[in-house]
């Protein structure tokens, strides 16, 4: 019997993990610049935490969770989205009292039933932040600039921020319900889908791809239109701070975001290098989550990015990491007598902070050259029987092969010289 992975998801070889690791590596810098601390949560949750908190009704919880019972009978889920359970540690561990605004980053894995394609994967992993305490739309601004930076700092060009407002829970019915009467003489034409959303949450057919939906919602009123004073306020208020900023962004009364729990604020980052998933950031503002899932009233803002959908990205942009995951050093021996000395100037090059590699598999002195060549080492270190009975080592430079003879005892300095 032979195994494969489960569909819609992927083994991450070592050929491909530096990409990963970059990506991760260069979010974690930014976080770091702009004051945010890693949370790390559970892989699965209590399922009434995402029913609760991204809504019944949604794809994800109607058709994508993957739920089970556990031994106790209890139904938990592997983790749907990233906001959910950073919110329900903020709200568990009383994180709120600890100082006024908390701002966190993860990166984790998501896992959804979903048709898989290209970035989209039934198990795919997200970097995303979240940011609790502060009303303030500086804030929102925060968010979406150091978004904006991750992609300047990846190399990342052609992205279109697009931004709107989906109101509070003050404005928002007011906007469903005109909505709805614009809709209702086209109800029987629109999609099954939307159909269904026209009760559950009418917001979501705006976005549907569906051309005959898209047709029969093109003149409905705008939601910016309809934004309460405070509202209307603060989104003003973000794009002021965008202008300030500098980042350019698109005004979008049609986008909106596939869970309940947002307010005021929402916005994307899209990428035309990913075909019809063409978002490659999306969050907003969620400023009554916290009190839903019974913690003090708090304000909050986040997004979530993929790191499929930003590797597909940098791949079609021909943008390659500066990754070196090479040796420095290839330590040939030759001969039994010298393979004792051989591992240990590994170990002490190692100790040194020194990457280097030998060989294990008894190759020749021809073949031994070669690998050190294939690992696109910058010294290889050979000891044979000679060496070994002076007291050197012979250090070959691969680049200039000018070979000299160093004492053993000097052979880590002298090669931390060269390479520093």
């Amino acid at each position: 019997m032979r195994y494969s992975a489960p569909r819609g998801t992927q083994d991450i070889l070592p050929r491909e993990s530096p990409r990963w690791q970059y990506v991760e590596g260069k979010f974690r810098d930014i976080c770091r610049l702009f004051g945010y601390n890693e949370l790390r949560t559970p892989t699965f949750e209590e399922t009434d935490l995402f029913t609760r908190s991204v809504g019944e009704h949604t794809d994800i919880v109607s058709k994508e969770m993957y739920t089970f019972q556990d031994r106790g009978e209890r139904s938990m889920t592997l983790r749907a989205e990233g906001t959910a359970p950073i919110v329900r540690a903020y709200v568990q561990h009383k994180l709120h009292g600890e100082q006024p605004v908390n701002k966190f980053y993860y990166i984790t894995g998501v896992f959804r039933y979903e048709r898989p394609q290209a970035g989209r994967y039934r198990e795919h992993h997200q970097v995303g932040i979240e940011a609790f305490g502060s009303q303030d739309p500086a804030m929102d601004a925060e968010v979406i600039a150091l978004g904006s930076q991750f992609l300047a700092t990846l190399g990342v060009g052609g992205c279109e921020l697009k931004i709107n407002s989906v109101g509070c829970p003050e404005c928002a019915p007011q906007y469903k319900d005109a909505l709805r009467q614009d809709v209702k003489p086209y109800l029987n034409e629109l999609c099954e889908t939307c159909q269904v959303r026209y009760d559950t949450n009418p917001l979501r057919m705006l976005d549907c791809k569906a051309p005959g939906c898209k047709e029969f919602t093109v003149n409905i009123p705008s939601i910016v239109d309809h934004l309460c004073q405070d509202c209307g306020d603060h989104l003003k208020a973000v794009l002021r701070y965008l202008d300030d900023l500098g980042i350019s962004y698109i005004l979008d009364p049609r986008l909106v975001r596939g869970l309940d729990y947002y307010t005021k604020t929402a916005f994307e980052f899209q990428s035309a290098d990913l075909g019809a998933q063409s978002t490659v950031i999306g969050g907003g503002r969620y400023d009554g989550l916290v009190t839903q899932m019974g913690g003090p009233p708090t304000p909050a803002v986040g997004f979530g990015c993929g790191i499929e959908r930003m590797l597909l990205i940098m791949e079609a942009q021909g943008i390659e990491p500066p990754i070196n995951v090479h040796p420095s050093v290839f330590v040939i021996t030759l001969g039994e007598a010298t393979r004792e000395l051989g591992i240990k100037l590994l170990a002490d090059l190692r100790k040194a902070g020194i990457a280097a590699e030998t060989d294990y598999s008894g190759k020749s002195m021809k073949s031994q050259m070669k690998a050190a060549d294939r690992e696109q080492a910058k010294f290889v270190v050979i000891i044979g029987e000679d060496e070994l009975n002076q007291g050197l080592v012979k250090v070959r430079n691969m680049g200039t092969k000018e070979e000299n003879d160093v004492p053993i005892c000097e052979a880590v300095e002298k090669i931390a010289e060269a390479l520093s």
